[in-house]
C-alpha cells in the first residue's frame, strides 16, 4: 500500500537548480525518517540528506550549504531543493522513508519503503 514516486530529475547546467519531489503514499502510522539517496555508476549509495520527525535534518559533508530537505504535510511530500549544482552530483536520486505501519497481525512494525528512483545529470 505504501508508495514513493519521485520526480523533478533531468540535465542541468552546472550552477544551475533542480527541486526533487517524493509524494508518499498509503497509510503510515507514524512516520520516523524521511531521507534522499543518490547513486552514481560504479559507486555505493549513500545518503545525501535525511530529515527525522522532530524535524531536525542531516546532510552529506559535499552538499551542505547548497541542498536543502523539507516536507509539505498537507500534500505528503519530501522535497530536495537541489543550487549550485556540480557535475560530481551526477546519479539517480532515491527517495527513502522509514516509518511505522501495521502488518498482517495487526500488530505495529517499522518498515523502510523506497522511490523507483529519478536521473539528475549535471553537464559542466
Amino acid at each position: 500500500q505504501v508508495q514513493l514516486v519521485e520526480s523533478g530529475g533531468g540535465l542541468v547546467q552546472a550552477g544551475g537548480s533542480l527541486r526533487l519531489s517524493c509524494v508518499v503514499s498509503g497509510y503510515i502510522l507514524k512516520m520516523n525518517v524521511l531521507g534522499w539517496y543518490r547513486q552514481a555508476p560504479g559507486k555505493q549509495r549513500e545518503l545525501v540528506a535525511s530529515m527525522s520527525s522532530g524535524g531536525v535534518t542531516n546532510y552529506a559533508d559535499p552538499v551542505k550549504g547548497r541542498f536543502t530537505i523539507s516536507g509539505d504535510n498537507a500534500k505528503n511530500t519530501v522535497y530536495l531543493q537541489m543550487n549550485s549544482l556540480k557535475p560530481e552530483d551526477t546519479a539517480v536520486y532515491y527517495c527513502h522513508a522509514r516509518g511505522v505501519v501495521f502488518d498482517t497481525g495487526l500488530l505495529p512494525r517499522e518498515n523502510d519503503y523506497w522511490g523507483q528512483g529519478t536521473q539528475v545529470t549535471v553537464s559542466s
